[in-house]
Formats: C-alpha cells, sequence, structure tokens
C-alpha cells in the first residue's frame, strides 16, 4: 500500500466553496445527459424530413445511445474507481461533447447512429462520477441537501428535454433543423471540461484495483442480449431469437455473479462489488429503482405520443404541457431530502409512491371524462400531483441507496444504479409494445384515419397508464426492506463516524 494510501488527504473543508463549484459543475453534466436522453424524441420527425433516415435507422438513433449508455454503466463507475473520478468525468464530458458535434454535423444517417452511439459510450463514462464525485466530496451530513438538489436537477431535466428540443426544431436555427439538439451540448460541455478541471477534486479508490476485463465482456454481452430485444421486438415482430436472447442473457447475468465471486476472492478487483449487495439499504434501493425505472420508461413515451399523435398536438404546446410536472418534481425533491426525511425517514418515499399512483390515475380519469377535447390546464392537476410523488421518490432514493455504502466502492455502486435504472427503462420500454401499442393496432383495424386514430391513442394511454397504477403499488410494497431512515439521518448520526484510513478515498489536489 502507497503512503497515499494509508495518509488520505482529509475531504474539503466545510468553509471550502470548491466543493460547491464542483457540484455545479458535475450536475451540469448530469442535467445535460439527461436533456440528450428526451430531446431526440421530439425531432425525430425533423431528422426524419430532412436527413431522410429510415424508420429502422431512426429506431437505432435512440436505441443506440441507450444500449451504449447502459452497457457501458458499471465499467465506467469501475473505471472512476481505478483511475480516479475526476479524470474519468473530464474524459467521459470531452468525448460527449465530440461526440455531440459529430451527431450535430453528421453527412448521413449512417453517421448520426454511429455518433449516437458514441455520444452514449461517453456517457457512461461520465454520468457514474457525478454520483462518485458528490460521496468523496461531500460528508454524511450535507449529502442529504446535495441529493436534494439531484433530485431536483432529475424532475427538471425529464421535462425540459421535449420542451427545449421542441424550440430548437421550430425556430429552425440558421436553417439546421434538427441540428442544434446537439450542437447546444458544445459551449456546456466545453465549459465543463475547463472549470472541472480547476475546481474539481481528484478522487479513487485507496487500493491498486486492476480492470476485470472478462467482468466487462460478461456484463456488456448480457445487458445487449437483454436490452437489444427489448428495444426493436416490436418493429421485428417480435422474433423467437428475441425471447431466446433474452432467455440467454439472464444465463450469461448468472456467469458473471459466479465469475465476480471468484473474482473478488482471488484479488479483490471485481467489476461489479457484489458485496454491496450485502448491505441491505443498497440491495433493497437498488430493486426499488429498477421498478420505478419500469413506471418511467412506459409513461414518458407513452405520455409523448399520447399528445403529439393521439390529440395532434404540437411538439411546442407538448413540450409546455409538462411545465407544472417539472415544477413539482423538482420542489418535492428538494423538500424531501432536506424536511421531511429527517423526520419521516422511508414513509417519505412510500408516500411518494401512493401519491404518484393517485396522480396516475387522476389522470387516466381526466383523459377519459375530457376525451380528445382534453387541454393542457387540465393536464396540469395530475402532472402536479405525479410530480410530487415522483419527487417525494427520486431524490430520497439515491441517497438511502449510497447511504451506508463505502466510499471505495462509490463508483461501483453509482454505475450499478444508473444501470439498473436504464434496465427498467429498457423492460418499461419493451411493455409498452404490449401495453400500449397492442391496444392501439386492435383499435386501428377498425378505422385508420380521423378520429378514430386520437380515441385509440386515448384508450391506449389509459391502458398504459393502468398498468403505470400497478406498479407504484409494488413499489410501495418494495419499500417496506428499505431502512426505515437513511443511516445520516439516523438520532444521533448526523455526522458520520471518520472511517479507518482503508476506506476513506484517495483525494489528490
Amino acid at each position: 500500500m502507497t503512503s497515499s494510501e494509508t495518509s488520505p488527504a482529509p475531504q474539503p473543508a466545510p468553509g471550502d466553496r470548491r466543493r460547491w463549484f464542483a457540484l455545479a459543475i458535475v450536475m451540469t453534466a448530469a442535467f445535460m445527459d439527461l436533456v440528450d436522453v428526451t430531446i431526440v424524441n421530439i425531432a425525430i420527425p425533423s431528422i426524419q424530413r430532412e436527413a431522410g433516415a429510415s424508420f429502422s435507422q431512426i429506431q437505432w438513433i435512440t436505441a443506440g445511445y441507450a444500449l451504449a449508455f447502459a452497457a457501458g454503466l458499471i465499467t465506467g463507475g469501475r473505471l472512476g474507481d481505478i483511475h480516479g473520478r475526476k479524470r474519468l468525468f473530464l474524459i467521459g464530458i470531452g468525448g460527449f461533447t465530440i461526440a455531440s458535434a459529430l451527431c450535430g454535423f453528421a453527412a448521413n444517417p449512417e453517421m448520426l447512429v454511429a455518433s449516437r452511439i458514441l455520444q452514449g459510450a461517453m456517457a457512461a463514462l461520465m454520468v457514474p462520477q457525478v454520483l462518485s464525485i458528490v460521496h468523496a466530496t461531500f460528508p454524511a451530513h450535507e449529502r442529504g441537501k446535495v441529493f436534494g438538489l439531484f433530485g431536483a436537477v432529475v424532475g427538471l431535466g425529464a421535462v425540459t428535454g421535449p420542451l427545449l428540443g421542441a424550440l430548437l426544431t421550430e425556430w429552425n436555427l440558421f436553417g439546421l433543423e434538427w441540428r442544434p439538439i446537439f450542437l447546444i451540448n458544445l459551449p456546456v460541455g466545453i465549459a465543463g471540461l475547463i472549470l472541472g478541471s480547476r475546481y474539481i477534486t481528484e478522487s479513487k479508490a485507496p487500493k491498486a484495483l486492476k480492470l476485470d476485463l472478462v467482468g466487462v465482456a460478461l456484463v456488456t454481452l448480457g445487458l445487449l442480449m437483454l436490452l437489444y430485444p427489448l428495444t426493436r421486438g416490436r418493429e421485428l415482430g417480435w422474433p423467437l431469437w428475441g425471447y431466446v436472447s433474452m432467455a440467454g442473457a439472464l444465463v450469461v447475468l448468472a456467469v458473471l455473479v459466479a465469475y465476480e465471486r471468484r473474482k473478488a476472492g482471488r484479488d479483490g478487483s471485481p467489476l461489479v462489488e457484489l458485496s454491496l449487495f450485502k448491505v441491505k439499504s443498497f440491495a433493497a434501493g437498488i430493486a426499488v429503482q429498477t421498478v420505478f425505472g419500469v413506471a418511467l420508461g412506459i409513461f414518458f413515451l407513452v405520455w409523448t405520443m399520447y399528445m403529439q399523435f393521439g390529440l395532434g398536438w404540437s411538439p411546442l404546446k407538448a413540450g409546455l404541457t409538462g411545465i407544472p410536472f417539472s415544477i413539482a418534481v423538482s420542489v418535492a425533491a428538494g423538500m424531501s431530502v432536506q424536511a421531511l426525511v429527517p423526520r419521516f425517514g422511508r414513509k417519505v418515499l412510500q408516500a411518494g409512491a401512493l401519491v404518484m399512483a393517485l396522480g396516475v390515475l387522476l389522470y387516466i380519469w381526466e383523459s377519459d371524462h375530457y376525451g380528445l377535447s382534453i387541454a393542457p390546464w387540465q393536464m396540469a392537476l395530475p402532472l402536479i400531483v405525479m410530480g410530487v410523488g415522483m419527487g417525494l421518490i427520486v431524490a430520497p432514493l439515491t441517497d438511502a441507496i449510497l447511504s451506508e455504502v463505502p466510499r471505495e466502492h462509490s463508483g461501483s455502486a453509482s454505475g450499478l444504479i444508473n444501470t439498473v435504472q436504464q434496465m427498467g427503462n429498457a423492460l418499461g420500454l419493451g411493455l409498452v409494445s404490449v401495453v400500449f401499442f397492442g391496444v392501439i393496432d386492435d383499435r386501428l383495424t377498425e378505422a385508420a384515419q380521423g378520429p378514430a386514430v386520437g380515441a385509440a391513442f386515448a384508450d391506449g394511454f389509459q391502458h398504459a397508464l393502468g398498468w403505470v397504477a400497478a406498479v407504484m403499488a409494488v413499489i410501495f410494497l418494495l419499500m417496506f426492506a428499505l431502512p426505515k431512515r437513511p443511516a445520516q439521518h439516523v438520532e444521533g448520526a448526523a455526522q458520520e463516524p471518520s472511517p479507518a484510513p482503508e476506506e476513506e478515498p484517495v483525494l489528490v489536489p
């Protein structure tokens, strides 16, 4: 063990403002990624028209990013543990910026697809470092406030993407059509690169870990075998090989678990730190995060199609409709961590699940009651209720999952959190083919034009939201496995005890 490992540098002092600058930088990068996930959907008609992309290519423009992102998250987290979180964050944000430029200047659909895959891979290097840097930089008694801010950023990013995409596409800046949705990342990425190199403090795991290449291959193969058929299943007619691939993915992931156990015993450098699942708060939180991702995967895609294709709204009108939801998520996320969780603990998250389910049921009723004449202001109430419920969950959940995780494994834990969320989203998107498109296809066989199309989308929307409400009920039950209070909120534990030197991350000024 090196001297830096036995005598690690201390965390930034409580009065050091550099860490808050660092927080703003990594939060901006997280926001940029969240926006980029959703901003493309709103511009698909423009891309199809101006770039001449086929339907299959359009699928890959969206799915390629998600596949590369999900497959690389765990590896990205571990690389940060080994080589330094600041270093990987800067590589990730630099690569993400370059990939965004390639997307914006793509000469043809094939180049756009390849650039989106590269963009997802770079996001997989960048995003896991966000929570890791927070975990290693801020003491436990401040992390609640920080994760509250993170929840607000998540809520803002979820709806800002479609709104920003609608504005940039409608404005058609300099006659560039859809290209500004990618080019807008350039100034943000360059600023993040410059400021991040100055204000972020380097941290890494104290032990000399090695990258588990076999683990990388197994986790990437397993996730691709699961997510690829889910992403393209409906387009290809749910072929038999898709089901075989998904079943095979479970076998590959089982082999991964067995291999990682042996790897941990042999040299202590597994890609997936299985010991994390012995931490009850982490294991329970991961289960909740996965199922919650399913609910979000269903809702956001179905909601967008319901407004644009079912109700015939413009992208801008649909984007503006989501503002009450975004505000509600941001406000509730901040309140939940700072004021509610310290007092009520796990009950806040469970209340969030019930409130979100109530908002979904209210949305179903309004969609049925007002039909195709429903107005954006009539959607505001259910969206606000849903947003409050989501805000009560999203920030405290991250806090609860990481609260008892040793700091040297924060990169691996962060990668797992993001990976299971992406897996949950992919499962949700796969279910959309059953719970939404299945209903629409049945209705459109009767009449394929006029009001019947809108009615079919409205029916599909209501049916899909019924599934979302059921998933929220499952989440409520799963939350009983979470600790009653995150570790730092237990009475008398506002400040966690100083860990032993070997558990402290190495901080390099």
